[in-house]
């Protein structure tokens, strides 16, 4: 027969599942910030610089 500690890891399994979910909608969020944060540097970046005339 089987010991007894083989049915045990069946119960952690949807635990992880559910660690992996919550991770990766942090990832989501965090890059959605990021990003959200390097358009408005970006933005800031261009508008405060003046605006270039052709050299003739």
């Amino acid at each position: 027969m089987y010991p007894v500690a083989m049915t045990a890891p069946s119960k952690t399994i949807p635990q992880k599942d559910e660690r992996s979910e919550r991770l990766a909608a942090a990832l989501r969020a965090n890059l959605k910030r990021r990003k959200a944060q390097a358009r408005v540097r970006e933005d800031a970046k261009t508008d405060a610089q003046p605006p270039k005339t052709p050299s003739k």
